[in-house]
């Protein structure tokens, strides 16, 4: 008698069809009333976000680090460290200041940018392509400066790997703006849901559950 084969990722949680929905925008999940907590990862990283909050950019990153998850982080409070985490790094001019991940994959990032702000996004290149391959020389150009508020806000570079696509916003009228576009949001869920599915986050050790009351509550 053959097994039921074990289901990884998002898929312990969520079947296709409502994987799907979501990425269309078409579904509000029930997310967990509780949330996993681990008081000594939680101490371990409570100062990064202490000096996080010295800076003048702490305000709006959180703020946008708030909206980007509820935007595109299925379930949160549920898949919160396992499936998901977010790692708080504001160490020196040009570094993350946050960074969310999930798998092995980066998925968000935040930089101060002067007394600004700049996103990075790693998503599926076929997603902003004029024909929905993933040839580089396809790259949507004029979509992604539509998408922003400034066309000259958004920029963009290939990375290594198989359909990954790394775009960069500037400023945080723009990043918002760019997360709030349909086509956008659904690149950046679909990528997301990707990763997510690959099984267990391997960064879980680097969670900062401070960072992450911002976005699930504490």
């Amino acid at each position: 008698m053959s097994k039921t084969p074990r289901l990884k990722g998002l898929r312990q949680f969520l079947d296709p069809e409502q994987q799907r929905a979501w990425l269309a925008g078409k579904a509000k999940l029930r997310d967990a009333e509780e949330r996993n907590d681990e008081p000594e990862l939680r101490f371990k990283f409570a100062p990064r976000l202490h000096k996080l909050m010295r800076l003048p950019q702490a305000p709006e990153v959180l703020k946008l680090f708030a909206l980007y998850g509820r935007a595109a982080i299925p379930i949160p409070r549920k898949t919160e460290r396992y499936y998901w985490s977010v790692s708080c790094l504001p160490s020196s001019a040009g570094k993350p200041l946050i960074r969310v991940n999930a798998s092995w994959m980066e998925l968000f990032t935040l930089y101060a940018d002067g007394e600004g702000i700049r996103a990075r996004f790693i998503v599926h290149l076929s997603d902003f392509t004029t024909d929905h391959s993933p040839a580089e020389n396809r790259v949507d150009e004029a979509f992604l400066r539509r998408s922003v508020a400034a066309p000259e806000d958004a920029g963009w570079f290939f990375v290594k790997g198989a359909d990954i696509f790394g775009v960069t916003i500037r400023g945080s009228v723009s990043i918002r703006k760019f997360l709030k576009n349909r086509r956008a949001l659904r690149g950046i869920r679909n990528f997301n849901l990707t990763h997510m599915n690959r099984g267990r986050n391997a960064y879980q050790a680097s969670h900062c559950y401070s960072v992450a009351d911002y976005m699930v509550g504490g």
